[in-house]
C-alpha cells in the first residue's frame, strides 16, 4: 500500500528477529524490507527506509552512537530495541538522537505503536527512556573536540601514550599533553579524572566505550 512504511531490523538473535518478522508481516501499513545482523549489512537493503530498529547490545562489539549515526546517514529514523539494562549504553543512544527505547520483553500491541509512531517520526516515551535522559542530563559537557575523545576513547580502554601516539601518528608528548588537556576539561565540568579508570568511567560515561560487562 502507498502509505505503507518501510522498516528494517538489527538484531543477531535469530530467535527474536523470526518473531519481529512474524508480528510485522501481519500489519498491512508496515512493510519490513530487511533484517541484518548489523548495521553495516543495512547497504544490503535497497530503497528507502523510514526506520531502523536496532538491537542496543550487537555481537559486533559496536556502539549505540555509531550505529545511530550511520542509520541517521541513511536517512532513517531509529529506534532501540533491547532486553539490556544499561542505562549508559541507552543514554548514549539518547544522546545521539535516537526516538526512543522499547523492550523486547513488551507487548506486540505496544510494540506495533511504538514502530509506527517512531517510523513518522514521533518520540517513543517510557519510564527506562526518561531515566536515562534525566540522568544524562546531570552529567556536564566535558567538551571534548573529535581528537580528544579519540585520543581518550585509546588511552582510556588501556593503550599505552606510546601505542596511541602510533595509532594516531602524532608524538608521544604529544598525546601526553592531549590527555593532560582531557583532565583538565573534566576536571572543569567537575567530574574529576585524576586516574586511567577515572578516564575510563569518563569515557563511558560520554558513550565513548562500552561497558566492560566483567568489570
Amino acid at each position: 500500500m502507498a502509505d505503507a512504511r518501510r522498516i528494517a531490523l538489527v538484531e543477531d538473535h535469530a530467535l527474536i528477529a523470526i518473531g519481529f518478522r512474524d508480528l510485522v508481516a501481519s500489519q498491512p501499513d508496515l512493510i519490513l524490507a530487511g533484517m541484518v545482523e548489523n548495521v553495516a549489512q543495512l547497504t544490503t537493503i535497497e530503497g528507502h527506509l523510514d526506520l531502523v530498529v536496532l538491537d542496543l547490545r550487537l555481537a559486533d562489539g559496536s556502539l549505540p552512537q555509531d550505529n545511530v549515526k550511520a542509520i541517521h546517514e541513511r536517512g532513517a529514523h531509529v529506534l532501540v530495541y533491547t532486553g539490556a539494562e544499561d542505562r549508559r549504553m541507552i543514554q548514549s543512544a539518547a544522546r545521539s538522537g535516537a526516538l526512543g527505547l522499547i523492550r523486547k520483553s513488551t507487548d506486540p500491541a505496544t510494540l506495533l505503536d511504538a514502530i509506527r509512531t517512531a517510523a513518522a517520526g514521533g518520540e517513543v516515551f517510557g519510564a527506562d527512556w526518561a531515566a536515562a535522559i534525566d540522568a544524562d542530563a546531570n552529567l556536564r559537557d566535558a567538551k571534548l573536540s573529535a581528537r580528544e575523545q579519540e585520543i581518550l576513547s585509546l588511552y582510556a580502554s588501556g593503550e599505552t601514550a606510546a601505542s596511541v601516539a602510533l595509532h594516531t601518528g602524532l608524538a608521544r608528548e604529544t598525546v601526553a599533553d592531549y590527555v593532560s588537556r582531557i583532565r583538565r576539561k573534566y576536571a572543569d565540568a567537575g567530574r574529576p579524572a585524576l586516574s586511567r579508570v577515572d578516564l575510563y568511567k569518563r569515557a563511558v560515561e560520554d558513550g565513548l566505550l562500552a561497558e566492560d560487562e566483567d568489570g
